[in-house]
């Protein structure tokens, strides 16, 4: 080897050695700056709280953020902030106040966006505190409730501007005795779906509030069967469908009774309703593993794979026509899932179009009886 060759290693280690030392000593330097511009009591305060706490510096890094920022993915161990909360802290520097936002966080090897409310309040020149809390739920929330208020405001508009349309026709033509009867049996049952329709809007918002089921008690379910299975004769009569209860075994269970009954009185009504003329309706209970497994299960037109996966949701009709015209509001089985979930059970569908369909509820089976 060459003494040129031997220089060229030489020189080119000195470099490599003389670059590692300043990039240690640069970080050195950045972490006594951090611990500099950082307490270890400030540090053990905000590592102590529950919501995402971020030290921001100037140069749009962190000088210290806590794990509850990390876990909704506003920063990272390393320093680097999410550009949202980067730009909140140059804003509130900029109008030397307090600035707040919601900003979009993807989170996960899915991708999964999530929504964190952010604040960020200057401390001096070179800090700001950012304090990061989880806002996925309450937005979700809004627009259920947003999206609850636009769909009762247009379910209301219906039977409300058919009882007017009803009403001037009939002031329009009093002498007309036979036009007046009838257009009273249509207002009397517009009356009807509207009272319904009210009456279920107020059970389901009691429903999503989470406070029904306040004082559970030990339930005869078999009970609860015969009792729906009673008040829904008159219906199955006039519709000319069988209705037949199977009680297999009298599964005891814990929660509300009212609340039961409405759920159950709901998939019976539903399935009278759908069911054709002279079919059949059949309400089984049974116990299996543990579990009361309730029933019901019709001959009717069934329902398609794609609406399958919907049908539980507010409002929602597979056939909005046909739902009108048997009084139906789309709620039924919305509240049938809410009442199932506040009772820690669970809600299934098997349905083919053209064979009929079949709800299964099942709910924790309590061997002592009271």
């Amino acid at each position: 080897m060459t003494l040129e060759t031997w220089l060229a290693l030489a020189v080119g280690a000195l470099l490599g050695a003389g670059a590692y030392a300043l990039y240690q000593w640069r970080e050195d330097r950045k972490a006594t700056q951090a611990n500099t511009l950082v307490p270890h009591r400030t540090r053990e305060v905000l590592a102590a709280l529950h919501s995402g706490a971020i030290l921001v510096r100037r140069d749009r890094r962190a000088a210290f953020s806590n794990t509850p920022a990390s876990a909704l993915g506003v920063t990272r161990p390393d320093g680097a902030l999410h550009p949202g909360v980067a730009d909140l802290a140059e804003a509130a520097w900029a109008a030397d106040a307090e600035r707040e936002d919601d900003i979009t966080v993807s989170r996960g090897v899915l991708g999964v966006d999530s929504v964190v409310h952010v604040r960020v309040t200057p401390l001096s020149d070179d800090l700001a505190l950012a304090v990061a809390n989880d806002d996925t739920e309450r937005h979700a929330a809004e627009l259920t409730r947003r999206e609850f208020a636009v769909n009762v405001s247009h379910e209301l508009k219906t039977p409300v501007g058919a009882l007017s349309l009803l009403a001037e026709t009939i002031e329009d033509s009093p002498d007309d005795s036979v036009m007046v009867r009838q257009f009273a049996k249509k207002i009397r049952k517009e009356s009807r779906r509207l009272t319904k329709l009210i009456q279920e809007i107020i059970e389901i918002s009691r429903l999503q509030g989470g406070e029904s089921v306040v004082d559970h008690h030990l339930i005869d379910f078999a009970g609860v069967v015969e009792e729906v299975c009673e008040g829904a004769d008159m219906h199955a009569e006039a519709k000319q469908v069988s209705l037949v209860a199977e009680l297999r075994q009298r599964p005891w269970v814990m929660g509300d009774h009212d609340l039961l009954v409405m759920a159950v009185r709901n998939l019976v009504d539903n399935a009278i309703s759908y069911s054709d003329d002279a079919s059949q309706v059949t309400v089984s209970l049974d116990s299996s593993e543990g579990a009361a497994v309730l029933k019901v299960i019709d001959a009717g037109l069934g329902i398609a794979p794609e609406d399958q996966e919907r049908i539980f949701e507010r409002f929602y009709r597979v056939d909005a026509a046909r739902s009108r015209s048997t009084g139906g509001t789309g709620l039924g089985l919305s509240i049938v899932k809410h009442v199932v979930l506040q009772h820690s059970g669970t809600v299934e569908l098997w349905s083919k179009p053209g064979v009929g369909s079949t709800f299964t509820i099942r709910l924790t089976e309590y061997t002592e009886e009271p």
